[in-house]
């Protein structure tokens, strides 16, 4: 595909059990939580290489591993809250960038195409992805400045609506993508899966089971 400027970013964390989708737990296992966050993830980065970006770049917090596919460059998170961690994403960036996060397994290169193609900056200064939590699964900058994230209060249920007021009242022409569910608890994941019922997100959590027959376990598992 045609590339025209524009950076992806996916930030994530290493899938490891008790590390990530902690929120899954219960009804699934550490182990099994850890699954569907790389599934999520593989979702995601594929999702990523066949969308028309310059560059795609993996802001990984943790070691990276096999699942990451050829043509995904990595680089390490740095330390501090999520708002710094994702001003660092965009400060390592010298042109347009798009980030999106690794809970969306149900995004397609369809879905961030407006955001990527030739007209994506034209009278556009921000992209904007709401998430249905409150959040946010989408950032795009055409002049990727770090203090437009900084200090923005994360994981509220306003903190989508605080990041949009931070862009909109730094005087940015804000265009807006689809709102999207992120996969934080149980309930999350089965309505993710329904979206996307071919993702490898769906396969694992079909493999898995779902919440109510985990639920339905008990300590006989």
């Amino acid at each position: 595909m045609t590339a025209y400027g524009t950076t992806l970013l996916v930030i994530a964390k290493e899938p490891l059990p008790g590390r990530v989708k902690t929120r899954l737990t219960p009804p699934y296992t550490p182990e099994e939580a850890a699954e569907l966050a790389a599934a999520s993830l593989a979702d995601t980065l594929h999702a990523v290489l066949a969308a028309p970006a310059h560059r795609r770049v993996l802001v990984l917090a943790g070691q990276p591993g096999p699942w990451v596919p050829a043509g995904i460059e990595v680089v390490p998170q740095c330390a501090g809250g999520l708002d710094e961690r994702l001003a660092a994403a965009f400060a390592g960036c010298s042109g347009p960038a798009l980030l999106v996060g690794m809970d969306t397994p149900q995004i397609t290169p369809g879905l961030l195409a407006p955001a990527l193609g030739p007209d994506a900056w034209r009278e556009c200064d921000a992209w904007f992805g709401p998430a249905v939590d409150g959040g946010f699964w989408a950032l795009g900058l055409a002049e990727p400045d770090p203090e437009l994230l900084r200090g923005v209060p994360m994981s509220r249920p306003d903190t989508g609506a605080l990041q949009r007021a931070r862009l909109t009242g730094a005087g940015l022409r804000v265009r807006d993508l689809p709102l999207l569910r992120d996969v934080d608890t149980a309930d999350d994941a089965g309505k993710v899966a329904d979206a996307a019922p071919g993702s490898r997100f769906a396969t694992t959590l079909a493999r898995l089971g779902t919440a109510a027959g985990h639920a339905g376990r008990g300590d006989g598992r």
